[in-house]
């Protein structure tokens, strides 16, 4: 299967993070660290860690916790790993799909993601939350920012251009909470909106609790 950027071509790949300042992802990434309520010893999975901001954010705002950066772009990951170096941090990145983990049952307390399942169809989302559900150890916790349904009018007609996509249409609708419910997670809840130029960004919190 051919891997598609992020941003869709590799050529814009080094344009990513200033491109996603536009999304407020200083805000929304540190609300979705400290939601996450990460404990010394803690294993922590970032699913499409991108150029790892929010891997590192974790690591610095839980040093002991043991933290791991997981994405399918092997030039992004490039990028991950000399501003993880740059940042003098401890922080594993393995190159992976996300409907794919190559970790064993129960390997991690914590699953965070950030705007990453509005890029999956809706088949390779439900994949990809079975393989979470998998991960992550009894207790464990999945918590997620990335599209979801408009909350105002402004965010509405934001959203327009995105509903015409199948990857984003369950994001918009909606429906990711039934997702995770459907697979197991219980506890699922939407924790914040934000608006944001491409429509309302939603975090929310799920758990496996057996």
């Amino acid at each position: 299967m051919k891997y598609i950027p992020a941003l869709g071509f590799e050529w814009l790949t080094p344009l990513y993070d200033p491109l996603i300042q536009f999304m407020r992802e200083s805000t929304f990434k540190r609300s979705l660290v400290e939601q996450a309520n990460i404990k010394n010893g803690y294993r922590v999975l970032d699913i499409g860690c991108g150029t790892a901001t929010l891997t590192i954010l974790i690591k610095k705002a839980y040093p002991g916790a043991e933290v791991t950066g997981l994405d399918g772009d092997p030039k992004i990951l490039e990028i991950a790993g000399t501003k993880v170096a740059r940042a003098g941090l401890d922080i594993k990145l393995d190159r992976g799909m996300s409907f794919d983990l190559p970790y064993p049952d129960g390997s991690f307390d914590r699953v965070v993601s950030s705007l990453v399942f509005h890029h999956l169809t809706r088949e390779n989302k439900a994949r990809t939350f079975k393989e979470i559900f998998r991960v992550l150890s009894s207790g464990g916790e999945l918590h997620v920012a990335d599209f979801g349904k408009p909350h105002n009018a402004l965010m509405f007609l934001s959203s327009l251009i995105f509903r015409h996509f199948e990857e984003t249409r369950d994001n918009i609708r909606g429906l990711l909470p039934e997702m995770f419910q459907k697979t197991g997670f219980d506890r699922v809840e939407e924790t914040a909106r934000y608006t944001t130029l491409f429509g309302t960004l939603s975090l929310y919190r799920a758990r496996k609790a057996f």
